[in-house]
């Protein structure tokens, strides 16, 4: 748990250098644009580079030690940073800001790929959880995990806006190489024990068929990722549409400070949870929790009352710990040790991937469709009773309805058969799925966890036993 804790705390700590100057970039674009549309394509841009990368990701956690992945993600993350402040001393802001030019996608391309990296390190300690602690505290541990993003949140959030509000743009890339390389300087003093990871036989740099394989062992897992994409479908919306929104209410160093105060519901959700579990059925309480936080986006713009926004966002954020837990502590318990990195690094490719659909989507059709009819005469006539008057009712509009359709879809899957299956195969399961591996052996595809966990001998759940 020591070792997990200095872990856990350098993670938090390269998060928030990445954090700083993704938040910090996308505040910049809009303030010096007012363009919806380009902070909806960064956004989306974003979450498809995680897309892209993050089964490459989760094959090489599968393949190397846990420390040398973490170091390589920090090493590529500094020299993206570097290159990005190279260019922006060779280049006028001017040119930077050009939508049409290509130095803006240049410029935003190479800051989006240092921070993509990190993801990298996420998969891994997502991984570590399993190798430095019992499978009994697994859901805590995700918890602190949780707990530690929130702190990464606030600090990014506030800071991010007062840099970008009175420092500019120049000198928050200037701070963020020299965190990033603190990062790595404290990160290479750290040891993970670990065995050199097992080669698995395939060459392949993205190992697709091990990653299906793997998800293909337990009943319902497939249908927990399915469902986790819808979920971040809706995601997309928020993503696209959240800052735009808040720097409507805000300026840009307020709006900052907003989220940070807001981010201490990442540090309230995750503490229940390492507090408190997440009960005997996890998936169930996702669902659950998915329910209320859909009625928390249909109702936290329906009038433009900054209050109101700001206390919505803070409840949505104490749920989103217990969401995301929920999904790692599954996967933790059912899935081999050797192949979690794939199966996290799918999970988050697929998952990822659903985001970009809806920001592209979104974003262009708010501000060319939804945004101009609730401006007009019409449009108040229309929904005007329901989200009240102001300047952002478009907005609001879209985030009513994409609520609506979370909640759906949480109901929806509590009636599925794989909701049943996967909560069958989580209670049957006494322990990790480590064991089997000591025992050289790992489950086929299409065997549920339950059947392995029933014929493996008595071993250690962690490494070191």
């Amino acid at each position: 748990m020591r070792t997990f804790a200095h872990v856990l705390v350098n993670t938090a700590a390269a998060n928030i250098t990445t954090s700083f100057l993704w938040f910090a970039l996308t505040f910049w674009v809009y303030l010096e644009t007012r363009s919806v549309l380009a902070t909806g394509i960064i956004g989306g841009a974003y979450m498809l580079l995680i897309a892209f990368f993050a089964m490459l990701f989760g094959t090489i956690v599968d393949r190397h030690r846990k420390h040398a992945v973490m170091v390589l993600s920090s090493v590529v993350s500094l020299a993206s940073f570097l290159v990005a402040g190279v260019v922006y001393l060779l280049q006028p802001e001017s040119a930077l800001v050009d939508l049409g030019g290509p130095w803006f996608w240049a410029f935003a391309g190479i800051i989006l790929f240092g921070s993509v990296v990190e993801h990298m390190r996420n998969i891994a300690l997502s991984t570590t959880v399993t190798l430095l602690v019992p499978v009994e505290r697994h859901a805590n541990a995700n918890g602190l995990v949780g707990t530690v993003q929130g702190v990464a949140f606030i600090v990014t959030s506030v800071f991010s806006g007062l840099a970008i509000g009175f420092l500019g743009m120049g000198w928050t890339l200037l701070i963020s190489i020299v965190l990033t390389a603190a990062a790595l300087g404290h990160l290479l003093l750290l040891r993970i024990p670990e065995e050199q990871p097992i080669a698995d036989g395939s060459r392949s740099a993205i190992d697709l068929k091990g990653s299906i394989a793997a998800v293909r062992a337990v009943q319902g897992l497939f249908a927990l990722i399915i469902f986790s994409t819808f979920n971040n479908l809706i995601g997309g919306v928020y993503m696209a549409l959240m800052d735009p929104y808040g720097l409507t209410l805000f300026p840009v160093q307020i709006w900052g400070i907003v989220l940070g105060v807001t981010a201490t519901g990442f540090i309230i959700g995750g503490l229940l949870v390492a507090k408190f579990g997440l009960g005997r059925n996890p998936i169930r309480t996702m669902l659950r929790i998915v329910i209320v936080m859909g009625l928390l986006g249909a109702f936290f713009t329906i009038r433009e009352w900054w209050w109101l926004y700001a206390v919505g966002i803070w409840l949505y954020m104490v749920i989103i710990p217990v969401v995301e837990s929920a999904e790692q502590t599954v996967i933790q318990k059912v899935v081999p040790f050797r192949r979690q990195g794939r199966v996290f690094g799918f999970a988050a490719a697929v998952e990822s991937a659903a985001a970009p659909v809806t920001a592209f989507l979104i974003a262009p059709i708010a501000e060319f469709m939804i945004i101009p009819f609730m401006r007009t005469d019409e449009g108040e006539r229309t929904w005007g009773w329901l989200l009240g008057d102001g300047e952002a009712r478009g907005i609001a509009l879209v985030f009513f309805f994409a609520g609506l359709i979370m909640v759906a879809l949480a109901l929806l899957a509590f009636t599925t058969r794989s909701y049943r299956l996967l909560s069958e195969s989580f209670q049957g399961t006494t322990g990790s799925v480590r064991p089997d591996e000591a025992a050289g052996t790992e489950p086929a595809a299409g065997t549920t966890a339950r059947a392995v966990a029933a014929g493996a001998p008595d071993t250690p759940d962690r490494v070191g036993g």
